[in-house]
């Protein structure tokens, strides 16, 4: 049995801030082959996820915020906010399903956020993502910026 426990969400909490990219993952399934792919995804406030999509069929993602806060925005295909959904563990939203197909990013509000997430499998580093040429690739300069305009982002505003 695994569990997902306060102190183990404390830990993550831990070594995102510690990490170079200011999140860590910690899976619960047994390999990169599982038909369904389940983690807990430790992010910090600054930490830059590049807009990206999943352009297979079954490539959905659902997340599920455990601890801290964070926004995920959705957007078009130059990079206009379509959606904004604020995730926060004591709030009114606490999950969301994105589709197959959306470009999306997110970026947490709060130190401690942790988010579990779900996704078809298995997954394949060569075809999993594919990223968004108008966002900056992560480690530019430009990334800290990037994540406040995230943060910040709002229905009909470019990313």
């Amino acid at each position: 049995m695994k569990l997902v426990t306060a102190a183990l969400m404390e830990e993550l909490g831990h070594r995102a801030a510690a990490a170079p990219r200011g999140r860590t993952n910690f899976n619960l399934h047994p390999s990169l082959d599982d038909p369904v792919q389940r983690f807990l995804n430790a992010i910090e406030p600054g930490s830059y996820v590049r807009p990206h999509r999943h352009t297979q069929p079954s490539r959905w993602e659902l997340f599920v915020i455990l601890a801290g806060a964070a926004v995920v925005v959705i957007l078009d295909d130059e990079g206009r906010v379509t959606e904004r959904v604020d995730l926060d563990a004591g709030g009114v939203v606490r999950a969301l399903e994105i589709p197959a197909g959306a470009w999306h990013t997110l970026a947490a509000r709060k130190p401690g956020t942790v988010l579990f997430e779900f996704k078809a499998g298995p997954y394949a580093a060569v075809d999993d993502k594919d990223f968004a040429g108008w966002a900056p690739p992560e480690g530019d300069a430009g990334c800290g910026s990037y994540v406040a305009r995230i943060l910040a982002a709002q229905p009909g505003t470019p990313l």
